[in-house]
């Protein structure tokens, strides 16, 4: 507390200060104008490049928990959390052109496997999973995950001295080491061993830009059809019903949308990162029924590329449906000139972390792109073609109306 109230004195920083201008062409709010019903952001997008540069390289204004940290802040007993080193510590950075970004900081090194006991819920969450769900989002041009950087944060300067937060200030501390460290309270990492510390200062993290407010674009979290047992025992219906998709079929919207089609897509991006942790969905209520689904926290992917949990491939393997779209492009990148691992491979060097994944995890994925396609050839070999594959390349283009306008 001392050395950030000096730190605010010598800045000047206890005197108002002038209100800063909204810059209508700040690329956040122009990556917000931009979301509409076919995703969050248009193929070539000037906005989303600016977007990750700007939050490489502003400087921070404000560091502080997020909103759901803060509703959990006094209210869990840590002797009833499994392995409070596995949840994600992360907070929300703001910048100069007001806007802000969710901060996940490295917790497990590039080259470590998630150890074959680890529960899919008490697994880590990697901040490199983070960045390479977003360019793998890009490459199978879903586009349903938001823009997400990779940045070493200054722990000191851009957290420490730029917090109003009191409990994250408490929270730091110096290791024998002379690191700069801090962690979270009882909802995730209850005690100082499960701290994240800088070198001594410096921090890898990801930076992936907030979505416009709720008031703003309402969306919906909607529990998905297959979701896992969080519990050591437990078994959910459709791991043990190899019919159950016939019951989701009956059930509104299942039954006469696009949203089918859309969670099997949600579940072939699973399972080329390798997350098993998708309890949830999210929707902007603005697009209806037939919207895309957002393909938020991704942090648990990427953690083992010796396994290929097939399992994430049951809305495909059960249903036996796919979007013509979503076939092409897998197609695609499973011929040798635009094979995923190089596509991916290219793509990640952008990153200022680069290498984002490790070699193994990026063959990884040209081997699970062909357990994919071989999923989709069982089912049209069983029920041919035109039952499989559902004709969405003929869709008209989205009415003005439809982009998610805000009110600035």
């Amino acid at each position: 507390s001392r050395r950030h109230k000096l730190y605010r004195e010598e800045l000047n920083l206890t005197s108002p200060a002038a209100p800063l201008p909204l810059r209508p062409e700040a690329n956040w709010l122009q990556f917000h104008l931009g979301i509409s019903r076919d995703g969050l952001y248009p193929r070539s997008s000037p906005a989303v490049t600016g977007l990750l540069r700007d939050m490489q390289e502003f400087p921070t204004i404000s560091a502080d928990y997020s909103q759901d940290e803060k509703a959990l802040l006094g209210a869990c007993d840590c002797s009833q959390i499994v392995k409070p080193s596995g949840v994600h510590l992360k907070l929300v950075l703001r910048f100069q052109d007001f806007g802000k970004a969710m901060f996940k900081p490295m917790r497990q090194k590039r080259e470590e496997e998630t150890p074959e006991d680890f529960f899919y819920f008490v697994d880590f969450q990697r901040h490199n999973a983070e960045i390479a769900a977003f360019h793998l989002d890009r490459i199978l041009d879903f586009r349903r995950v938001p823009p997400t950087v990779g940045r070493l944060i200054n722990v000191t300067k851009d957290i420490l001295e730029v917090t109003k937060n009191e409990v994250l200030q408490s929270v730091f501390f110096v290791s024998p080491a002379s690191n700069v460290c801090f962690f979270a309270k009882c909802p995730y990492m209850c005690k100082t061993e499960y701290a994240v510390c800088g070198t001594p200062h410096l921090l890898e993290g990801s930076l992936s830009a907030f979505l416009p407010s709720l008031n703003l674009a309402p969306r919906l979290s909607i529990p998905n059809p297959w979701i896992r047992s969080y519990s050591f025992d437990g078994k959910e219906e459709w791991e043990v019903n190899p019919l159950y998709c016939n019951t989701v079929r009956e059930i509104y919207p299942y039954s006469n949308s696009n949203r089918l089609l859309n969670i099997v897509d949600m579940a072939i991006f699973d399972f080329l990162t390798g997350n098993m942790d998708r309890h949830h969905y999210e929707m902007f209520t603005k697009f209806g029924d037939d919207g895309f689904l957002l393909h938020l926290d991704n942090a648990r992917g990427f953690g083992r590329h010796s396994h290929d949990e097939i399992s994430i491939l049951a809305p495909l393997s059960q249903c036996c449906i796919i979007k013509r779209t979503t076939l092409l492009r897998l197609q695609l990148l499973a011929e040798p000139e635009y094979r995923l691992s190089d596509v991916m491979r290219e793509s990640l060097l952008q990153d200022p972390l680069a290498p984002v994944l490790t070699e193994p995890h990026l063959l990884a994925l040209d081997r699970r792109l062909q357990l994919i396609l071989e999923a989709v050839g069982r089912c049209i070999d069983t029920f041919g073609e035109a039952t499989v594959v559902a004709n969405d390349t003929a869709q008209p283009q989205s009415p003005a109306g439809d982009r998610a306008k805000l009110d600035t």
